[in-house]
């Protein structure tokens, strides 16, 4: 019998933050973040901080039965271009090396329509 489970994943620069629930969301099964793996603080936010993160969480998943994942990866959002912090990939990566299927994979970053300011004053940035 295969069990599903929703895997929510907060990745920034300065860390990252897993929690896997139910179908419904209402359940949380088990949490994990990039510091509880690592020694040293500015290392949380890592690949292989979020690789270390993702085995743990799956191991805890196969104890209690679970065998596939859909995952929603968030970052901070606003404004640049780039906003995903490095470990999501990484942790997908994990979670398929240690037995789970993953089903779905989903983007669920907060874009803002027209709510943040861009960066340099209201003059722009004066060379």
């Amino acid at each position: 019998m295969t069990r599903k489970a929703i895997v929510n994943i907060f990745s920034s620069y300065n860390n990252i933050l897993m929690t896997a629930t139910d179908l419904t969301g209402a359940e949380t099964i088990t949490t994990c973040t990039g510091g509880q793996v690592v020694k040293s603080s500015k290392d949380s936010g890592g690949q292989f901080a979020a690789t270390r993160a993702a085995e743990k969480m799956a191991d805890a998943l196969k104890d209690k039965e679970f065998t596939q994942l859909i995952v929603k990866y968030r970052a901070p959002g606003g404004n640049k271009a780039n906003t995903t912090g490095p470990g999501a990939q990484a942790a997908i990566r994990a979670f398929t090396r240690a037995g789970m299927t993953v089903v779905r994979i989903e983007d669920v970053t907060p874009i803002a329509h027209d709510g943040t300011k861009s960066k340099g004053g209201r003059r722009g940035r004066r060379v």
